[in-house]
């Protein structure tokens, strides 16, 4: 027969597990009305070419703080509870991806997203950039621009704008898109037409 202290230690851990993860959220992410005025003053423009494009020319995963990297850093930024090596590799912790809904304990389950792909990025003003400046847009953390979400899910967008891909979940649409915009604006990226109105459309969802 269960003791009353176990079955209280039993009902508190269900309680906890019930609790739902705090859903963090990368930093400078704008409000509707300023998305919105960003995006009408964004230039348009057909997307350059991909020739030359390679992902080395976008340094990733510089070291932030010690022994930590931009993922990890994200990782921690983005996680409840996280607990890292002292190589700062994340041990334990839980990631809520806002693109699907899901969480995930386990890190290696968790891809850090570029919100505008590097291969965007380069066809719409950044081929012209120098590898210091296309260094800054693949590790920045001070815009919207990196977020941990699910690694198929993040697969399946790959280098898609929103015009191709979208999240999962639709009542992600809205700060999907103010993100988006919001990164482009800040380094002064085109985007196409097509580009334009599916962004238009999502921020028209907040």
């Amino acid at each position: 027969m269960l003791s009353l202290s176990l079955i209280s230690t039993l009902l508190l851990s269900s309680c906890v597990l019930a609790v739902p993860l705090e859903k963090r959220t990368p930093p400078n992410i704008p409000t509707t009305a300023a998305a919105k005025t960003a995006l009408s003053g964004l230039t348009v423009a057909a997307q350059g070419p991909q020739t030359g494009y390679s992902r080395d020319l976008f340094p990733t995963w510089d070291t932030i703080s010690g022994t930590c990297n931009t993922r990890e850093t994200v990782l921690k930024r983005d996680g409840t509870d996280v607990v890292v090596s002292s190589a700062c590799a994340a041990t334990s912790g839980s990631w809520y991806s806002p693109y699907d809904g899901a969480t995930w304990t386990a890190a290696s389950d968790v891809d850090i997203d570029h919100m505008v792909p590097l291969s965007n990025a380069w066809k719409s003003g950044a081929a012209q950039w120098t590898t210091a400046q296309r260094r800054t847009f693949a590790n920045d953390l001070t815009n919207p621009q990196l977020i941990a979400v699910t690694d198929n899910v993040n697969t399946s967008k790959s280098d898609s704008g929103p015009e191709e891909w979208k999240p999962p979940l639709t009542s992600y649409y809205c700060t999907y898109a103010k993100m988006y915009t919001k990164v482009k604006s800040v380094y002064r990226l085109t985007v196409t037409s097509a580009e334009k109105s599916a962004l238009t459309s999502m921020l028209n969802t907040c």
